[in-house]
């Protein structure tokens, strides 16, 4: 058996394997990053070994350091996890050289399906459907005009390397095709060392479905069944379910073995995913990832089995256990990534401190966070994977957006209320629904805060009230007299919020015999009665119905999470300092990063909307656009030069109308 592993990787995954590794035995260590080093993973771990560094290229893609921490803690076997090396096949080959037990597919099956284009060719050899595409190696900038012309518009310009939404570029016309085809090389290559691109019709409602397959080392291949992963933004998944609601016992059976063949057509052992688009009752093999998904606890919630702990019997020479030859399924999962980024902003991602992380009991959270965690530009914005599993599908969604709304996420934005609003959509809840949900509905809708105006205004009363409490509480003298309590009545204590809707304004007073009473906004609120008050619960009443808020305090920000969701109020001064005027015109930085690109000049004459730089943060590229139409004036950064947020990158001086 396996005595000690190591994962080369961070953050959730590797704290999900040495779950596993506790439970069989297996001793553990982990790798980190400068900035990793007092992350929970590291904690988790039997030992530690610092690569030093603070980006991947630094840390994490260092093979040979990889190797020598291994043998410096005796570790006897490696698991990727997934992401950085977990599909290089000289990582696997090196492990192996080493002596150590590599846990995952032969380094052969990894080369073959790593390439897009290879394993596509493979396939269909097997008799597995897929759709026509077009290697663009090589090719000019009219030879990449007729590829596309042959496959018919609109095309997807896809990185035959990797995956993860990463180097693709949907293409609508031919006006669009050379600089999309551009932008994915040079993301490609950034995110997996290999440039190389190629062009495939993109269908226009397809589903995303992938099986789950599993083999051993004796020629057993078997299916564990289907992911549904349709609900997507910037092609990575952000929700995913098993069993998919779309196939019939008949088309699983049928799309199941399609994957088995896939995987037994390149020598296939351990566990692998392998990807359809599905769309009218057919289907067509997408890529295969030698590896496990981060979706993969769905496949554990319906058939009960532990997939990690399958790898390590696996890779340790054993024959798959019989409950996976015949795999069951039962009830339904459904898993929500939780990712630090602002979806009304176009997906941004977010960096900071996740000041409070907390979910109920009893709820499946695979995390790589908790309270006080940092999370930087180094890596991707997923903090958290949340599921759910329930008898039926109805129960299990309706169970999942309820614990989303229910959870205290604080210090960061993150795309909690659209996860929320995606599981209650009446196309969600139908079943039907395709990779285009977030094209046919806005994210920027679906991702405003969950409360409404009255529901913030309540929030802002509540925490108006738990911050005088948290004063008296405090108080030297009379602590147990209300905050603005008077003998006779006088002017009501004030406070201002600034909340998703602007300003909001509450006063209140304690008055003998009345109690309590409240204004917001200059209005008084005559059927508002406080049930009770503590620094971080309050209880109103409000005609009639009873509601609970608690209240996280963090500087001047109160987190407010009430029965219609969570409130984020930023409490103002009563004597502002006077704000420094920025620049007309200026356009910053949306947070730290690399900057990859610039496409103007000074003195150049732009339109509003027109991409000026690109920077890239958190493993993908962002266009930053001119705020309006105008001439340039400053340029204040170059290509490769490091940014912090809100920095100003160029100045757009506007064109009079005259």
């Amino acid at each position: 058996m396996i005595r000690k592993l190591l994962v080369a990787n961070r953050a959730e995954i590797a704290r999900r394997v040495f779950r596993t590794c506790r439970e069989m035995g297996i001793a553990t260590v982990a790798v980190y990053s400068e900035p990793d080093r007092h992350a929970p993973f590291v904690a988790d771990a039997d030992e530690g070994v610092p690569l030093g560094g603070s980006t991947p290229a630094e840390s994490y893609l260092r093979i040979d350091a990889l190797i020598e921490a291994a043998r410096r803690t005796g570790a006897d076997a490696v698991h990727p996890g997934y992401g950085f090396l977990a599909e290089n096949a000289a990582f696997a080959r090196a492990v192996i050289d080493a002596g150590l037990t590599w846990v995952g597919p032969p380094p052969e099956a990894i080369e073959t399906m790593g390439s897009k284009l290879r394993s596509k060719r493979l396939v269909a050899d097997a008799g597995v459907p897929v759709l026509d595409s077009i290697d663009l190696s090589g090719l000019d900038e009219e030879a990449i005009r007729e590829a596309a012309e042959r496959i018919g518009y609109p095309v997807l310009v896809k990185a035959s390397a990797g995956g993860g939404g990463k180097g693709m570029r949907i293409v609508p016309d031919s006006e669009h095709l050379l600089d999309a085809v551009e932008a994915a090389r040079r993301e490609s290559a950034s995110a997996f060392g290999d440039d190389t691109v190629f062009v495939e019709h993109y269908l226009e409602a397809p589903r995303h479905i992938e099986i789950q397959v599993f083999a051993d080392r004796f020629g057993t291949t078997v299916s564990l069944h289907e992911r549904e992963c349709s609900i997507q933004r910037r092609h990575q998944k952000i929700i995913e379910e098993a069993p998919s609601p779309a196939l019939t016992a008949e088309l699983r059976e049928r799309m199941g073995k399609a994957a088995v063949a896939a995987a037994e057509a390149v020598g296939y052992v351990g566990a692998g995913t392998v990807e359809f688009l599905f769309q009218r009752g057919e289907f067509w093999f997408l890529e295969m990832n030698t590896r496990l998904q981060v979706e993969h606890p769905v496949t554990e919630e319906i058939t009960g089995l532990d997939l990690v702990r399958l790898q390590l019997l696996v890779a340790d020479g054993q024959p798959l256990p019989d409950e996976v030859r015949e795999p069951q399924m039962r009830g339904h999962a459904v898993e929500a990534r939780l990712y630090a980024e602002d979806a009304t902003r176009g997906f941004l991602p977010v960096t900071g401190r996740l000041d409070r992380f907390r979910f109920d009991p009893g709820v499946r959270v695979d995390t790589g966070v908790e309270d006080g965690s940092e999370i930087s530009i180094h890596y991707d914005p997923m903090i958290a994977k949340v599921i759910v599993w329930a008898p039926s599908r109805e129960e299990a969604t309706s169970r999942l957006a309820t614990v989303l709304q229910r959870a205290e996420i604080h210090g960061l934005v993150t795309n909690r209320e659209l996860l929320v609003r995606i599981l209650r959509h009446p196309e969600f809840v139908a079943g039907e629904f395709d990779t285009h949900f977030l094209e046919r509905h806005d994210p920027a809708l679906l991702a405003r805060p969950l409360p409404d105006a009255d529901e913030e205004r309540m929030s802002a009363v509540a925490a108006a009230l738990a911050a005088q409490e948290d004063r008296r509480r405090s108080a030297k003298v009379q602590a147990t007299i209300p905050s603005g309590w008077r003998n006779s009545p006088s002017q009501n204590q004030q406070v201002v919020f600034t909340g998703s809707d602007g300003d909001v304004t509450v006063g209140y007073r304690f008055v003998p015999r009345a109690g309590l009473t409240v204004e917001v906004d200059g209005r008084p609120l005559s059927d508002v009665r406080l049930v009770s008050a503590s620094p971080d619960r309050v209880g109103l009443e409000v005609a009639g119905r009873l509601g609970w808020y608690r209240i996280h305090r963090v500087g001047p920000v109160h987190h407010v999470d009430g029965p219609g969701g969570y409130c984020r109020l930023v409490e103002q001064p009563r004597f502002p300092e006077a704000e420094l005027e920025d620049t007309p015109g200026s356009l910053h930085a949306p947070m730290p990063g690399k900057i990859v690109k610039v496409l103007v000049a000074e003195g150049e004459t732009v339109d509003e909307g027109q991409v000026m730089v690109v920077l890239e943060a958190m493993k993908m590229e962002h266009s930053l656009k001119a705020p309006h139409a105008g001439v340039v004036s400053n340029v204040r950064v170059g290509p490769g030069d490091q940014v912090e947020a809100e920095e100003v990158l160029v100045v757009v001086d506007e064109t009079s109308e005259e």
